[in-house]
C-alpha cells in the first residue's frame, strides 16, 4: 500500500487531469520496468551495482509507481550507507557526475583515471584535476544522456573489483548501454514533465539577430549588421524569447541554442 506522502509525491510528479494523468503515471511505470533493466543489464556483464538520476541538476532522485525513490527500490549501491539520493551536494563532489556535463557519450571509470571509446581531452582534463573520489568504485561504465532543454541524466553501473577488464566491456555492451539509459531518461522526463506541443519554429531572422545577440554584439550594432531598423531588431529578439517561452534576450540567446538554432557557440 501506498503511504499518503508517496501518492503526494506521486501526484506532485505528474498531475492529477485525466487522462494526461493516466499517460504520465503508465510513462512512470515503463521507466521503472527500462530501470530493472539497467540492473539486470549491470549483473549480465559482471557490474552488479547502479545508480541513475534523471537530472543532474535536481535534487529530487526518481520515483517508482509506489512514490519512493527507485534508489531505495531497485537500483542498489556498492555502500548501503551512501544515500546518494538524499545528499543535495553529491552531484557537485562527484566526479562521475561532473564528467556528464562535458561528456555526451558514453564512459568509463578504471585506474583512477575516466576513458572512452575515442581520446576525450574532457575526460582527461577531469582525470587530471586530481585524485577522484571513488565511492567504492573498483571499475564502472557511466552513459550520459543530454535530453532536450538541457537536461542532463547519467545512469552508471559499476564493481568493486579493481581488476575488472572494463575496457573490454565497454568495448562490446557501450552503445547498448547508451541507448538504454536514454531510454529509461527520457521516459520518466516525459513522464513527470512531457509536452505533447512541438519545439518552437524560430524565422531565419529571428535567427540571425540571436546568433548576433550571442556573439556580444548590442541591438544597435545587430541593426547595423543586418540592415533592419533597430526597434525591429528587438521585435526579432522579442518574438524569439515568447516562442521559446523564457523572458529577455539571455535565456533566448541560452533556450535558442540548447535547442540548436544558433549553435553552442553562437
Amino acid at each position: 500500500m501506498r503511504s499518503a506522502s508517496q501518492q503526494n509525491k506521486l501526484s506532485e510528479l505528474i498531475g492529477t487531469r485525466g487522462v494526461m494523468a493516466n499517460d504520465a503515471a503508465k510513462m512512470l511505470a515503463d521507466a521503472e520496468a527500462l530501470a530493472s533493466d539497467i540492473v539486470a543489464k549491470g549483473q549480465a556483464i559482471g557490474l552488479p551495482f547502479s545508480a541513475a538520476t534523471c537530472d543532474i541538476g535536481s535534487t529530487r532522485p526518481p520515483l517508482g509507481s509506489d512514490g519512493r525513490p527507485l534508489a531505495e527500490t531497485v537500483f542498489r549501491w556498492i555502500d548501503p550507507k551512501l544515500r546518494y539520493w538524499e545528499d543535495t551536494g553529491f552531484a557537485l563532489r562527484s566526479a562521475f557526475i561532473h564528467a556528464s556535463r562535458a561528456c555526451a557519450e558514453p564512459y568509463y571509470f578504471v585506474d583512477g583515471r575516466f576513458g572512452s571509446w575515442r581520446p576525450n581531452r574532457a575526460l582527461e582534463a577531469i582525470t587530471s584535476e586530481g585524485p577522484i573520489e571513488r565511492w567504492g568504485v573498483g571499475a564502472a561504465i557511466v552513459a550520459p544522456t543530454h535530453l532536450p532543454r538541457g537536461l542532463i541524466g547519467i545512469v552508471v553501473w559499476a564493481t568493486v573489483d579493481e581488476h575488472f577488464d572494463v575496457e573490454a566491456v565497454f568495448a562490446a555492451h557501450a552503445a547498448e548501454m547508451h541507448v538504454l539509459a536514454l531510454k529509461f531518461v527520457a521516459t520518466y522526463a516525459d513522464a513527470i514533465a512531457g509536452s505533447d506541443g512541438p519545439p518552437a519554429r524560430l524565422t531565419r531572422r529571428e535567427i540571425q539577430c540571436l546568433k548576433w545577440a550571442a556573439a556580444g554584439k548590442t541591438d544597435a550594432e545587430i541593426s547595423q549588421l543586418v540592415a533592419i531598423a533597430l526597434p525591429t531588431v528587438r521585435f526579432h529578439i522579442g518574438n524569439a524569447a515568447r516562442k521559446l517561452s523564457v523572458t529577455g534576450r539571455s535565456q533566448a540567446i541560452h533556450r535558442a541554442a540548447v535547442l540548436g538554432y544558433i549553435g553552442a557557440g553562437g
